[in-house]
């Protein structure tokens, strides 16, 4: 349908998974691409499938941590494609796990800056682009955790993430009415190679159980959750800013 096209988009956290998922998409539907992560050779092959597929994007690799790296996304955008409407900030990691006494304050910095740091600049360099081209959205990827949920273990992330979407409402609120939208998506488990890479060495049964914390008893394909970011990308959303979108196949809600 080209809901996006003559858009210019940023995805990170695109080597693999959701942020894969997203750019394809994106891509799909009309969006010239600057897709972003720590690994090369993943980013040029997700390019090269774009192309094939007819689709324009190009590959920046580098650590979103770094404040260079969030500028040069944006500078590639406007130096590329002519300017940037959509930011799909969707980069992250678990990061250190275990009780909160039991993290190492490297590990909890390391954490924050890769879940919420990261959002911070990329925010920090995406805002006055889009200001210059009259508007935009920005989708952030924050999670139930530290929302809905509050897991054992995960004390840096659910911290991170959920700075997120308060970053996400003051972004909404700065800047709504010079036509910015910020909102998040906060995905329940997804079926990705980063969840997986959680997996190995876990009792079995592992999955099964994390499956039938949601409503839906599966985890969500990244495709799902692209879906869901394309929609607050899109003019479809035209009215939606500063919302924490669930879209958690029912893990929030779940008792059964």
């Amino acid at each position: 349908m080209d809901i996006l096209k003559d858009k210019v988009a940023i995805v990170t956290g695109a080597s693999s998974g959701i942020g894969y998922a997203a750019a394809k998409l994106f891509a799909q539907e009309g969006a010239k691409v600057v897709v972003a992560g720590r690994r090369k050779a993943e980013l040029e092959a997700l390019v090269d499938e774009i192309e094939k597929a007819g689709g324009q994007a190009i590959a920046v690799a580098g650590d979103v941590k770094d404040e260079a790296h969030a500028k040069a996304l944006v500078d590639t955008a406007i130096d590329q494609f002519g300017g940037l409407d959509i930011a799909f900030n969707n980069a992250g990691s678990s990061g250190e796990m275990g009780p909160v006494p039991d993290l190492s304050v490297a590990g909890w910095h390391d954490t924050i800056d890769t879940n919420l740091t990261s959002a911070f600049l990329g925010a920090k360099y995406q805002v006055p682009a889009m200001l210059e081209g009259g508007g935009g959205s920005i989708v952030f990827t924050s999670s139930f955790v530290g929302n809905t949920v509050g897991f054992p273990g995960t004390g840096a992330y659910a911290a991170a993430k959920a700075g997120v979407v308060g970053l996400t409402r003051v972004l909404a609120a700065e800047f709504g009415a010079q036509g910015i939208r910020a909102n998040a998506i906060l995905p329940g488990g997804a079926d990705t190679p980063a969840n997986h890479g959680n997996l190995p060495g876990a009792p079995e049964g592992t999955r099964a159980f994390i499956e039938g914390l949601h409503a839906l008893k599966r985890l969500g394909r990244p495709e799902e959750i692209a879906q869901a970011a394309l929609h607050l990308a899109s003019d479809a959303s035209s009215f939606i800013t500063g919302v924490a979108l669930l879209v958690d196949g029912g893990v929030s809600i779940n008792r059964t």
